[in-house]
């Protein structure tokens, strides 16, 4: 489509991830592992992959490493030679002597590389939402329509909506107000057990973002931020427009799932959907694949105790070079790597890579972050005033063991 041609695409992934913490220690959030396999901003960047968004600019800050060595491993597939690219841009204090101090200020910081990309229209994307869109679909809407803005948004529970941007549409899906993080948010019209909220993801005619990024610059009260102050502050002086996220999804598979999984509590339950009976995301659509860098690791293994002890997987997702050895896997989710050993036991746990579980050791409802050996008979999740003093537990009771912890011998 010609207007893919045209379309600059910005991911944000500068983002501190504090409620993700300690899986957010040594890295970005966009970066922190999902799924076994994947990176968070896997599911952004294979949208665009789909959608035939190929120029893509990277905005990174806290802690990117771990994000561009993953991107470098994993997503330099497109060719610089015919005007494609995945490219990561870190704050450079070009525009003062700050970091990017929000969202809207981030693109901002970088408006030469907006200007000289000579793109018609910008998408703005978050890189760290759980979900599989066709973004061309929602360009097609922006262009037919011929909204300054468009917005893209999908119901939620009311309760829920505390944690977003808010958005009151018409009849026409114009956006008349916009309530970002509002502890009263409006209900939906018809609906008032949710309300509709912002996805955080935009498409902007470029000359009028350069516009409106450029007044807010120069505004010393604003937050600089696309919720905040952006959106709220162009209502009544330009069209925006709402796309209902979920509806008409071009070539993706309509399961309509979107997860912020920015709390420990939302990032445990989004990779737990991965192991229902049924999950509600799509990742078996053989034209819509979720990409990802894959190491290079042997196929999974289970194998007999020395003693001869059978070990058993119940509704559970392996991954490469996982060696279960007369252990139990329950409803749980293993990265690259991991090793469960004798008459260990499993249950509801997310292991990222290089997880080392020794004989007789028991995981309950707890994520284990990368390089850490659980000792013999070691106990987690099981005792939840004991983790607290050792670890982290989130509101939802969800122990989070951090990369390379040390435990103490067990006695």
């Amino acid at each position: 489509m010609e207007v893919v041609q045209k379309t600059l695409t910005i991911v944000l992934a500068g983002g501190v991830g504090s409620r993700l913490h300690p899986l957010t220690e040594d890295r970005a959030k966009p970066a922190v592992p999902f799924g076994g396999i994947y990176r968070i901003i896997d599911f952004t960047l294979s949208n665009c992959l789909h959608s035939g968004f190929r120029r893509i600019l990277v905005l990174t800050q806290y802690k990117s490493h771990s994000l561009q060595k993953h991107l470098r491993d994993g997503w330099s597939i497109f060719n610089p030679e015919i005007g494609e690219y995945i490219t990561t841009v870190p704050a450079q204090m070009r525009m003062g002597e700050g970091w990017y101090a929000g969202t809207a200020d981030a693109i901002y910081q970088n408006r030469y590389l907006l200007e000289r990309s000579k793109a018609k229209f910008v998408t703005v994307l978050a890189g760290d939402h759980i979900y599989r869109m066709d973004y061309a679909r929602m360009l097609e809407e922006h262009v037919r329509r011929k909204f300054d803005v468009t917005v893209a948004c999908v119901p939620v529970p009311l309760a829920d909506a505390r944690s977003f941007g808010v958005m009151e549409v018409d009849d026409h899906l114009q956006v008349r107000k916009f309530f970002e993080k509002s502890k009263d948010p409006p209900p939906m019209q018809g609906n008032p057990t949710y309300a509709l909220v912002s996805m955080g993801i935009y498409i902007f005619d470029l000359p009028l973002l350069l516009e409106i990024l450029h007044r807010d610059h120069q505004d010393k009260t604003s937050q600089h931020d696309f919720g905040r102050n952006i959106l709220p502050g162009i209502i009544g002086t330009h069209s925006i427009g709402a796309y209902r996220f979920g509806g008409i999804e071009g070539r993706v598979t309509q399961d309509g799932y979107w997860r912020d999984v920015g709390t420990l509590d939302a990032y445990y339950e989004a990779n737990m959907d991965l192991v229902k009976p049924v999950p509600p995301i799509d990742l078996y659509q053989k034209d819509w694949l979720i990409r990802t860098y894959h190491g290079q690791y042997p196929l999974a293994r289970m194998v007999p105790s020395s003693s001869g002890e059978d070990g058993s997987v119940t509704n559970a997702m392996l991954s490469g070079g996982n060696v279960i050895i007369g252990a139990r896997i329950i409803h749980s989710i293993l990265s690259p790597n991991v090793w469960v050993q004798t008459g260990a036991v499993v249950e509801d746990s997310i292991l990222f890579e290089r997880v080392r579980v020794d004989s007789g050791a028991r995981l309950r409802r707890c994520i284990i972050d990368k390089d850490v050996h659980i000792p013999e008979k070691e106990t987690v999740g099981w005792d939840l005033e004991r983790d607290r003093q050792r670890f982290t537990v989130s509101e939802g009771g969800v122990v989070v063991v951090p990369k390379g912890y040390q435990f103490h011998s067990h006695s």
